[in-house]
C-alpha cells in the first residue's frame, strides 16, 4: 500500500509540473498577441509579389537574429529559415509559413490596407496579402518567440521556414517550395515532420479544419496558344478568328468536367483565368492566349482530363480552320496528410481548440504548394478560422475585399506551438 501511495504521488506532480509548463507557455503565447496582430497588419499594408519580399524577408531575419537563432537567408531567392535548437536532444520538426501577396488592389475599409502599387505580366496592379498570408508570417513569428523562451521544454530541434513564392513564381522563374527544397531546406539538420496551416476566411474564428490524407488538390498551369488569320473585321469569311475558336474551346472544356469526369468519386475543375488577343475593334487578330488551371485529386482523372484538353483544343481550331497547342506546367501535387501523423497530432488541436472545435472536412480544389514538402517527409496542414462568428457572406480569398478576423490569430500560435512540443515530446 505505501509502494501504491507513493507511486501515486509521484504520478500527481508529475501530472502537476507538466499542467505547470503547460501555463506557462500559455502565458507566454497570451502575452504576445497584439504582437503578433501588429506584425500581420505591417506585412498586410507592406506586401510583396512572388519572389520579390525582400522586406518582408528583412523584417522576419531580424526578428530570427533577435531571438538568437541560426539564421540563414536567401533560400529560395528570399526565403528565411531560422533553426531553434533545444535543450535536450531529439528529432526536427519543420513549421513552415508562406510569405508572397497577390496581385490583387485592395478595396475594403481596412485602417492598415495595401496602397502598395507594382507590375505584373507588364500590368500595373495593386499588390495585396489577399490570402492570408501575413497572418501566417505574424502567427509563425509568434510560435518562434515563444518557444525561443521555452528551449529547457523542447527535446529536439525546430526549423522555422518562411517560404517565398507559395502563389507561383513569375513566369520564366524558379520559386516556392519545389526550389526550397532544391536548395537542402529540408537537409542539415534532417526534417523529420513537417506542419503547416492556412487561415480560411469562411472557417470561424475558434475552430480548425484538417482531413485525413488527400487534402487539396493537384495545380496544373495551361496554356492555349490558338493561331489564326488575321483580316478585316468587316469581311471575317477572308480570315480565321482566333477569339471565336477561343470560346468554342472555353465552352468544350467545361463539358470535359460536366459530362467525361467522374465526379462522384473526387472533385475536378478547369478554369481559364486570361484570356490575351487583338489590338483594335475592326481587326480580326493572327493569334489568342487562353491562360488557366486545372485541378484534381485523383492521378487517373488528372490524366484523362489534360489528355482530353489537348484533344479538344487541336480538334475545335481545326474545325474551324485553326490551330490549337497546349503548354503544361505543374504548380503542385496533392496536398497529403500523412494519416499515422494525423492521427497522433489531433488531441493536441483538441487541446488546444476544444474537441468540438477541431472538425473533419471534405478535400477542396485549392492547392498548395506546401505538398512537396509532404512528398520528402510526413506532413500535417490544415485550416485556421478567420471568419468573425455569424459573418453570413465572408469574403473569399484572393479578391478584393477580402477580410480575416485578427480574433483567430492566437489560436494559430497556439496550435503550432502544441503540435511542436508533443510531436517532439513524445519521443
Amino acid at each position: 500500500m505505501k509502494q501504491l501511495l507513493t507511486l501515486l504521488a509521484v504520478l500527481i506532480l508529475a501530472t502537476s509540473a507538466e499542467a505547470q509548463m503547460e501555463k506557462s507557455v500559455l502565458s507566454d503565447i497570451e502575452s504576445i498577441e497584439q504582437q503578433v496582430i501588429d506584425w500581420r497588419r505591417y506585412f498586410h499594408e507592406n506586401p510583396e509579389l512572388s519572389n520579390r519580399e525582400f522586406n518582408t524577408a528583412k523584417k522576419i531575419e531580424e526578428h530570427l537574429r533577435f531571438l538568437g537563432m541560426d539564421v540563414q537567408t536567401g533560400i529560395a531567392k528570399t526565403g528565411v529559415v531560422g533553426i531553434l535548437k533545444g535543450d535536450q536532444p531529439g528529432k526536427v520538426v519543420g513549421l513552415r509559413a508562406d510569405i508572397d501577396g497577390l496581385p490583387v488592389t485592395e478595396r475594403n475599409d481596412l485602417p492598415f490596407r495595401s496602397e502598395v502599387k507594382s507590375t505584373f505580366l507588364d500590368k500595373e496592379t495593386g499588390v495585396m496579402h489577399a490570402c492570408g498570408h501575413d497572418t501566417h508570417i505574424a502567427i509563425l513569428m509568434g510560435v518562434a518567440e515563444v518557444l525561443s523562451k521555452n528551449k529547457d521544454k523542447i527535446k529536439g530541434t525546430i526549423k522555422f521556414i518562411f517560404q517565398p513564392a507559395e502563389e507561383g513564381p513569375p513566369p520564366g522563374e524558379e520559386g516556392g517550395a519545389k526550389l526550397m527544397i532544391k536548395e537542402g531546406v529540408l537537409k542539415n539538420p534532417d526534417v523529420d515532420v513537417i506542419f503547416g496551416l492556412h487561415i480560411n476566411s469562411a472557417t470561424p474564428v475558434g475552430t480548425i479544419k484538417y482531413k485525413s490524407g488527400g487534402t487539396m488538390a493537384a495545380v496544373e498551369r495551361f496554356v492555349v496558344n490558338v493561331k489564326g488569320k488575321q483580316t478585316h473585321g468587316s469581311a471575317p469569311w477572308t480570315g480565321v478568328d482566333p477569339i471565336l475558336i477561343s470560346a468554342k474551346i472555353i465552352d468544350g472544356f467545361q463539358t470535359i468536367i460536366s459530362r467525361e469526369s467522374p465526379l462522384v468519386d473526387e472533385a475536378a475543375v478547369i478554369t481559364v483565368g486570361k484570356i490575351t488577343s487583338g489590338v483594335r475593334f475592326n481587326i480580326i487578330p493572327e493569334s489568342a492566349e487562353l491562360i488557366g488551371t486545372v485541378r484534381t485529386l485523383d492521378p487517373k482523372m488528372r490524366e484523362l482530363i489534360m489528355r482530353r484538353m489537348n484533344e479538344m483544343a487541336r480538334d475545335i481550331a481545326k474545325a474551324y480552320g485553326g490551330e490549337a497547342t497546349i503548354e503544361w506546367q505543374n504548380n503542385t501535387v496533392v496536398t497529403y496528410n500523412d494519416p499515422d501523423l494525423t492521427a497522433q497530432m489531433l488531441p493536441s488541436l483538441q487541446q488546444v481548440a476544444g474537441a468540438d472545435k477541431v472538425v473533419s472536412m471534405k478535400a477542396t480544389t485549392g492547392g498548395e504548394d506546401f505538398s512537396y514538402f509532404q512528398e520528402i517527409v510526413p506532413g500535417f496542414y490544415f485550416f485556421l478560422g478567420g471568419m468573425t462568428p455569424g459573418n453570413k457572406t465572408p469574403y473569399p480569398h484572393h479578391t478584393p475585399d477580402f477580410k480575416i478576423d485578427e480574433d483567430g490569430l492566437l489560436l494559430g500560435v497556439k496550435a503550432m506551438t502544441q503540435l511542436s512540443l508533443d510531436y517532439l515530446n513524445a519521443q
